[in-house]
């Protein structure tokens, strides 16, 4: 099957549009995508210049030639190592491709992708909105690596796409949850999902028995270093670029660092088709955490609004066939 394709291919380290032929891949089905987010870790790709010559982009969603609507599980693996065997497609032995980084990914009008990485969506979630299934993947992996238990007291670092994500799991879980957010829209989007902003004159300034960085950076594991009750737990949502410094306050409260990355399987099933479940049961998530939509023709606006935080982006999403 071949087409004409628009894409945002990243040329001489610029997010760049072009059009060319789509062609599919042997095995695979084309998407046609929908809605693609930009994550920031699209940003530091393209700022280590790790991304060069790729289509961008791996928070995807959009439709199936026959009319179902689908988001991804943005792999290709093997599929037999032990890895894969357990679930764990991102983690796969023989070298996972991940969309939108290793591989193509979605800031594209159509794409090529194995039927294993389809993710089924269910009648009434918005399908520009459906791209948070991710983010949300990312925060439920997150909340079962935690091992968070009824009673337990939760804080969140960041109130980015990610941290506002684990907001939204661990609210419709039944926690109560209180989070450090950096800018104001920040603040009201956390707070309008249920989140108590964490304010130090009013008592928060520890005392959590779990603290999800939401960040990745050396501030955040210092903020929740700060946080964490002795013997607590820091899970590492976040992802680190950059190498980290660990205060010493860590040794002093004999906190655990649980790392979290990506998502996968447990006894009850792929982690992101239960995001894709929790996204049908928050219809107003959409409104809360995307608020910026371009056509791909906006690649220059859309990536500069993606980097600018503090002028009240969080979740910035390309519409591909606007």
């Amino acid at each position: 099957m071949t087409a004409s394709n628009k894409a945002i291919r990243v040329i001489d380290g610029v997010p760049t549009v072009e059009e060319s032929e789509f062609s599919l891949r042997d095995g695979d089905v084309r998407v046609k995508v929908a809605a693609v987010g930009i994550c920031g870790s699209d940003l530091h790709l393209l700022d280590a210049g790790w991304v060069e010559g790729k289509v961008l982009g791996h928070e995807i969603s959009g439709h199936l030639d026959d009319g179902r609507a689908v988001a991804l599980e943005p792999f290709r693996s093997c599929g037999h190592c032990l890895s894969c065997a357990d679930g764990d497609r991102h983690a796969c032995e023989n070298g996972a491709e991940v969309m939108g980084i290793v591989a193509d990914g979605g800031m594209a009008q159509y794409m090529s992708v194995p039927t294993d990485a389809l993710v089924p969506l269910a009648a009434g979630i918005s399908i520009g909105d459906a791209s948070l299934v991710e983010n949300l993947a990312v925060a439920v992996h997150g909340l079962n690596r935690s091992r968070l238990a009824s009673r337990e007291r939760v804080a969140v670092i960041g109130a980015g796409p990610i941290g506002l994500a684990l907001v939204a799991t661990l609210r419709r879980a039944g926690f109560p949850v209180a989070i450090a957010a950096r800018h104001e829209h920040q603040r009201v989007a956390a707070e309008r999902l249920g989140a108590t902003v964490i304010d130090d004159d009013a008592g928060f300034a520890a005392g959590f028995d779990v603290v999800f960085d939401a960040v990745g950076n050396t501030n955040s594991i210092k903020e929740s270093v700060r946080r964490v009750i002795r013997g607590g737990r820091i899970c590492m949502v976040g992802s680190f670029w950059d190498p980290v410094e660990i205060d010493v306050g860590l040794l002093m409260q004999e906190a655990e660092l649980i790392p979290a990355m990506m998502y996968g399987r447990t006894p009850n099933g792929r982690e992101i088709d239960g995001a894709a479940a929790l996204l049908a049961e928050l219809p107003d998530l959409g409104n809360v955490m995307i608020t910026h939509r371009f056509p791909l023709e906006g690649a220059t606006e859309a990536f500069a609004a993606a980097r600018d935080r503090a002028s009240g982006a969080i979740k910035v999403v390309f519409e591909p066939h606007s």
